[in-house]
């Protein structure tokens, strides 16, 4: 059931009248299980998208993982990154070779919280997401405890592509499927594929 417009912040407030962001769950629920959803990612607007979708409960507990170098810019973005999403901010910064970049999702998952990631990395011009990389293989093992959510954003490479600067009004919907885990003696490669198939399988949903 969606929630009331008078319940809303003014940013999922008005993401719901730019995109709608409606949710389907698919494969799931919604729970305050700890979780990881992971997600395709085509526009500057999935970040918020996803967790605009998510119920008011959840949200509260719920962390994206977006990139420093891009919500950390600008008063108007850092408000929205740490005001309002309560964003866990990752340095893409690889001089350092002594730095982790996944170390402040460990401390987030270590503290309870769920977390949004996209396992590209980047963002695509296509609709389906590319190849995942590594990170999602590696909290997989390390929090075993936490469910994998895949979760397929339709329509955002329409709304908002890679290169524009403001979004255009669209209907996206956000699908949540079946919880994934990591197989015992599983592969990263066969894991990170199986995982990938798991998003694209919900664009036919």
């Amino acid at each position: 059931m969606f929630e009331s417009f008078k319940l809303l912040t003014p940013i999922v407030w008005l993401t719901r009248l730019l995109v709608g962001a409606y949710p389907q769950w698919i494969g799931c629920a919604p729970a305050a299980t700890q979780r990881i959803y992971f997600a395709n990612h085509t526009s500057h607007m999935d970040t918020v998208v996803l967790w605009a979708a998510l119920p008011r409960a959840l949200r509260a507990n719920t962390r994206p993982v977006a990139a420093k170098d891009y919500w950390d810019k600008g008063a108007l973005k850092r408000r929205i990154a740490i005001d309002e999403l309560n964003v866990v901010l990752i340095d893409r910064n690889r001089d350092d070779p002594t730095h982790d970049p996944l170390d402040p999702l460990r401390e987030a998952l270590g503290s309870g919280f769920s977390l949004i990631i996209f396992p590209e990395g980047t963002r695509s011009a296509q609709a389906l997401p590319g190849p995942f990389k590594s990170g999602l293989y590696h909290l997989a093992r390390e929090f075993p405890a936490v469910e994998l959510v895949p979760v397929y954003l339709e329509n955002l490479h329409r709304s908002m592509p890679k290169g524009e600067l403001l979004p255009v009004p669209t209907i996206c919907s956000v699908r949540f499927g079946r919880p994934v885990q990591l197989l015992e003696g599983e592969t990263k490669e066969a894991f990170l594929s199986r995982a990938r198939a798991a998003v694209i399988g919900l664009s036919r949903a």
